[in-house]
């Protein structure tokens, strides 16, 4: 169901676009646990940059592995994000889920104001939906990398109304406070956040989700703690760091 990305014509564009957000070949690897029980790992990367389009567009990818004796998680989401404005232009979804399975595909395009959705359950063409007043859309994986470029401050509330599904916005990003975090990866200096996204997804409003990013330049997740069905809560650390981010955390 996932159309595959297009060949670019001519050379590859610079992965370090857009003020270096995206660099092709970072992976942030991470310990999933449940208590005091490693569950499995998670990954988040840039794996390429493709053309969507004929706009030059980051590949990045989000995905948990886990499972006990009565849970097994194969959660993935892609998302291509375009190098000249940042907004989002395709974004999939593959989550395996004990013996459920949910995938969908998107295709989003911000200029012409409106977004395409196919289920794997529909034989049906892909639906076209409307924008609305989303002039900058991002997805739930792209919000992940938008958060880095933003000035967090304890205490306040910031209302974004980006998400590509208009009737799910704004995404709030509840910043409580800031704290030293110390995971396999080192110890961080950190913020504190509380990310809310309508609907579904790890960071949905029912998931009581918390988000620590490194309080420095390059505002990595260091970890991620969500409430998931059956199971309860779940703790991502962040354990290794390959690629452009993998400077020592600043003091």
């Amino acid at each position: 169901m996932q159309a595959a990305p297009e060949t670019p014509a001519g050379p590859r564009p610079d992965p370090a676009l857009d003020g270096g957000l995206f660099h092709v070949g970072e992976r942030l690897h991470y310990e999933v646990r449940w208590g005091l029980w490693s569950l499995g790992t998670a990954e988040l990367s840039v794996v390429a940059i493709d053309t969507i389009r004929g706009t030059p567009s980051a590949h990045i990818q989000f995905r948990i592995i886990g499972s006990n004796y009565m849970y097994r998680m194969d959660d993935r989401m892609d998302s291509w994000v375009a190098l000249s404005d940042t907004t989002s232009r395709r974004f999939t979804q593959d989550f395996k889920e004990n013996k459920k399975e949910r995938k969908a595909w998107y295709d989003i395009l911000p200029d012409s104001g409106y977004y395409r959705e196919k289920t794997a359950d529909s034989t049906a063409p892909p639906i076209k939906k409307p924008l609305g007043d989303v002039k900058q859309p991002l997805d739930d994986v792209a919000f992940f990398y938008f958060v880095r470029t933003m000035q967090l401050e304890p205490g306040k509330r910031y209302d974004i109304a980006r998400y590509f599904r208009p009737d799910r916005n704004p995404v709030t990003l509840d910043v409580k406070s800031r704290e030293t975090l110390d995971v396999p990866a080192g110890k961080f200096p950190s913020v504190v956040v509380q990310p809310i996204i309508k609907g579904q997804g790890i960071l949905k409003e029912a998931s009581d989700a918390r988000m620590w990013l490194s309080d420095d330049d390059r505002h990595l997740m260091v970890q991620l703690k969500s409430k998931f069905p059956v199971v309860g809560y779940l703790t991502m650390r962040l354990i290794k760091i390959e690629g452009a981010s993998s400077a020592k955390p600043k003091h």
